[in-house]
């Protein structure tokens, strides 16, 4: 994975540099197979269709970057995330990951080993998405019903169920899930994020058949000067608190890392 984390963040880099629009989102995708990205030509057309199906995306560009073939999908996410930050048991508002980078997440699930992915805290749904294309099962969490309504669109549009879910994840009852061998995806960076991240890996560790999941969590290179923990890209102490281990550390793009030449740590934890 470390091949594919630089080769999206060197794409990356390349499309910050070369992009002359101004739409408040953006996401770039290859046209064709590319071995750079993992992703074969029917995972490909998914992951346009993705976009082509969501309604945060309004316009298309072909854009060619070092000979290669692109569509950059411009688009603007303030609705969304206004309503995002609407409810009291919100504790990150809505941001995108690139799409790219929520394949690479999945994908790194995939080479784990591991057959179910649960994101919480889901946004649109794409990290659920990717790790069902990818041969996952996949669960999708979010608290917001406008976004919950977008990922049901998506998924009909594409007839890919990733199984939307409208609940608030700090007390959702992780029992209903199937006892297969999984990995949660946790949004949110440190200091917005402890309080989901607490509640939701105490609560799965409670249930038997997922007393040794993983789980991913959304790290940051950044620190505020308050902050009281810097190790593990901000995720230390919880880490030490629930006798995780560090499995892995993977850097890729988001929203918020578009004008950073830095990325944002994703960090694939398991139960000692």
């Amino acid at each position: 994975m470390e091949t594919y984390s630089k080769n999206v963040c060197e794409l990356k880099h390349k499309f910050v540099s070369l992009y002359k629009g101004n739409s408040h989102t953006t996401e770039i995708l290859p046209n064709l197979h590319d071995d750079s990205f993992l992703i074969n030509s029917d995972q490909i057309s998914l992951l346009h269709g993705f976009l082509n199906a969501n309604p945060i995306y309004s316009n298309k560009i072909s854009e060619k970057i070092s000979n290669k073939d692109y569509t950059i999908f411009e688009g603007d996410l303030n609705n969304y995330w206004i309503d995002s930050i609407k409810h009291d048991a919100s504790y990150a508002p809505f941001y995108t990951t690139w799409m790219l980078s929520a394949w690479g997440l999945a994908i790194e699930a995939k080479n784990q080993g591991f057959e179910q992915i649960v994101d919480i805290g889901s946004g649109d749904g794409r990290i659920a998405f990717c790790g069902k294309i990818s041969g996952l099962e996949a669960h999708s969490i979010e608290i917001d019903e406008n976004l919950v309504n977008l990922q049901e669109q998506i998924s009909t549009k594409t007839e890919i169920d990733f199984k939307p879910l409208c609940s608030d994840a700090t007390i959702f009852d992780f029992g209903t899930l199937s006892a297969k061998k999984s990995i949660f995806v946790i949004g949110g960076v440190p200091e917005i994020g402890e309080v989901l991240a607490e509640s939701v890996i105490k609560n799965v560790l409670e249930i038997p058949h997922f007393s040794d999941s993983s789980f991913v969590l959304t790290g940051s290179h950044s620190h505020r000067e308050f902050s009281r923990d810097t190790s593990d890209f901000g995720w230390g102490l919880l880490i030490k608190k629930f006798q995780l281990s560090v499995i892995s550390a993977i850097s890729l793009p988001t929203y918020w890392t578009m004008d950073q030449k830095f990325e944002t740590p994703y960090v694939f934890t398991k139960k000692e």
